[in-house]
């Protein structure tokens, strides 16, 4: 499964689009436009070869409503993001009512980001955790599978003993703790369908995250690997390293895809359609990658 993800939501506006703050209905409109432009790139890429049933898209409901009705329409994957953007923890963007917006759509996935340190704030990992065991409920009984996309940033205490080195916490912390995360989360009850993981150096890493992720007879559970907004480089050794690990089914992939091109498209430096052509070739890029 090869995830577009554009999900992104203050974090497109301001870091993609340079739009800070609140949006106008002029720029909303913008923004709405871009990631249509994005899902362009995908379908560029589907009409060179990649597989429609292995294509996925990953969007909001508020800039990509119509994306969604259109991606479902040609029978591709779609997964809708549910969360509350840019929070420490998980909240239903739309509060109780996020069953309505989902059905709305009838995704193939749901999806829920959520940052979770199995050493950092309990109180708030356990809140997290019960309101993920809902969504894994609802989705399962209504049909749909479910995505977990689990973020664990560092915390203080961590990245002192590793004297402020992210990527040390990266290699020597982050793999198990991404095992005891999904431990922990599963015996809170919220099992998905997919695990969308950020990316590891090791092979060996891969295969204890799956060998987690499928315990307890969860045998058909997989996971992607996510490019957090990575380097080219960096996400091809995170692909490199995971793409012969057994249940490591593909990669969600956005800002790394699409974030230059939609720059300078924005700049007045490339066309519409030469960013659609630099997008599908990113993504065709990271597809052969994986599928090599």
């Amino acid at each position: 499964m090869f995830i577009m993800a554009f999900d992104h939501r203050a974090s497109f506006a301001k870091t993609v689009l340079g739009l800070p703050g609140e949006l106008t209905a002029e720029q909303t409109e913008q923004v709405r436009d871009y990631k249509y432009l994005i899902y362009q790139g995908l379908l560029k890429a589907i009409q060179q070869g990649v597989p429609k049933e292995q294509a996925a898209v990953l969007v909001d409901e508020f800039s990509g409503d119509r994306v969604l009705k259109e991606a479902k329409a040609l029978g591709l994957t779609v997964i809708l993001t549910t969360e509350k953007s840019g929070k420490d923890e998980f909240f239903f963007e739309y509060g109780n009512d996020f069953g309505t917006h989902i059905e709305k759509y009838s995704p193939t996935f749901t999806k829920a980001l959520v940052r979770y340190n199995p050493d950092g704030d309990a109180e708030g990992n356990h809140r997290s955790a019960e309101q993920l065991k809902i969504l894994s409920d609802y989705s399962h009984s209504k049909g749909f599978k479910f995505l977990i996309e689990p973020l664990i940033p560092a915390t203080p205490v961590q990245l002192a003993r590793l004297d402020g080195d992210k990527h040390r916490y990266d290699t020597e912390l982050r793999p198990n703790l991404t095992v005891r995360m999904i431990k922990e989360l599963q015996s809170a009850g919220a099992d998905p369908d997919v695990w969308k993981i950020e990316g590891l150096n090791d092979t060996e890493a891969y295969k204890r995250v799956v060998a987690q992720a499928r315990a307890g007879g969860r045998n058909n559970v997989s996971c992607v690997i996510l490019g957090r907004g990575e380097s080219a480089e960096g996400v091809e050794k995170w692909i490199d390293a995971g793409k012969s690990a057994p249940g490591i089914i593909g990669f969600a992939i956005g800002r790394t895809i699409f974030s230059d091109a939609l720059s300078e498209l924005r700049q007045g430096k490339i066309s519409r359609d030469l960013a659609i052509g630099k997008i599908c070739e990113n993504y065709l890029h990271f597809y052969k990658l994986f599928t090599s």
